[in-house]
């Protein structure tokens, strides 16, 4: 056991995007592992695009979770993780571990800000959250009875958020590990999205429909619904490359890290199904 995990419950825990999808579940498996959490959010006046509120969220502590609001590869997002990084850096908070997307190419110049950064580093590469269907934009056409996305009939394999949490804490904790290490998170099967509102239907006990569109299709309709034009453009991008198949492999991120298989997606429906996707 190294002196990281023995002193683990010493540590404080900085964890930006506290009550988002993973930073909620990243603070709950700190807190059940014993690491004092500090929420970093707009609720307690931390701020991505305010550096002034930077400083009184990392001053003390000794790890932080970075979760970018809008995404790892949207623009600004290096740059904004880079200098985030150097202030922790510059207060002592050496271990930072990164939330980044498998398959992502916008996402690489974030990583290596944050490699450049001269922090104890490790990335987490996440596949698509199965709580993307539960808790995203999306599950509001899930109650409407069709999900209409740019996905085609590619495969994907969802991974629980709830995994991706406790990898992160695993990084967190055995720093010594994990450091300079880029982990790939993946649940244990390949879905399709028509597969996948299957099995949420099912779970649901009602109909629901998948309808595949063309990528520039859906960022037309996008910018139809108030989207800015910027960020529709930034979304088609992402879309066309993550959903070009070149994802459409399971990886062992989770078993070589917490010992065990990951989540698989019919367990989160089932457990979602109560409420989630109601008429």
């Amino acid at each position: 056991m190294t002196d990281d995990v023995k002193n683990a419950k010493d540590m404080t825990l900085v964890v930006t995007g506290a009550s988002g999808r993973t930073g909620s579940r990243v603070a709950r498996a700190a807190e059940a592992a014993g690491t004092t959490v500090r929420a970093a959010s707009r609720a307690t006046g931390f701020d991505w695009t305010d550096r002034s509120t930077w400083e009184r969220a990392l001053r003390g502590a000794d790890a932080a979770y970075l979760a970018h609001p809008v995404d790892v590869g949207a623009p600004g997002t290096a740059e904004a993780v880079g200098e985030l990084a150097g202030v922790a850096v510059g207060l002592g908070v050496r271990r930072l571990v990164l939330l980044s997307a498998r398959g992502e190419d916008q996402a690489l110049p974030t990583e290596e800000a944050l490699r450049a950064s001269g922090a104890e580093w490790t990335v987490v590469r996440a596949a698509w959250f199965a709580q993307n269907f539960s808790e995203g934009p999306l599950v509001d056409e899930l109650r409407r009875g069709e999900l209409v996305f740019p996905a085609g009939e590619v495969a994907e394999p969802f991974v629980d958020a709830r995994d991706v949490a406790e990898v992160v804490v695993a990084a967190v904790r055995d720093g010594e590990r994990y450091a300079g290490r880029t982990l790939t998170v993946t649940g244990p099967r390949l879905l399709t999205w028509r597969e996948a509102v299957a099995e949420i239907a099912a779970a649901a006990g009602r109909t629901l429909t998948y309808r595949p569109v063309p990528v520039r299709d859906y960022g037309e309709a996008l910018v139809g619904l108030g989207v800015p034009e910027e960020e529709a453009a930034f979304l088609t991008g992402v879309f066309g490359t993550l959903l070009d198949g070149r994802n459409a492999h399971v990886e062992d991120g989770v078993r070589r890290v917490l010992g065990r298989e990951p989540r698989d997606f019919s367990g989160f429906a089932g457990e979602a199904a109560a409420g989630t996707w109601k008429a």
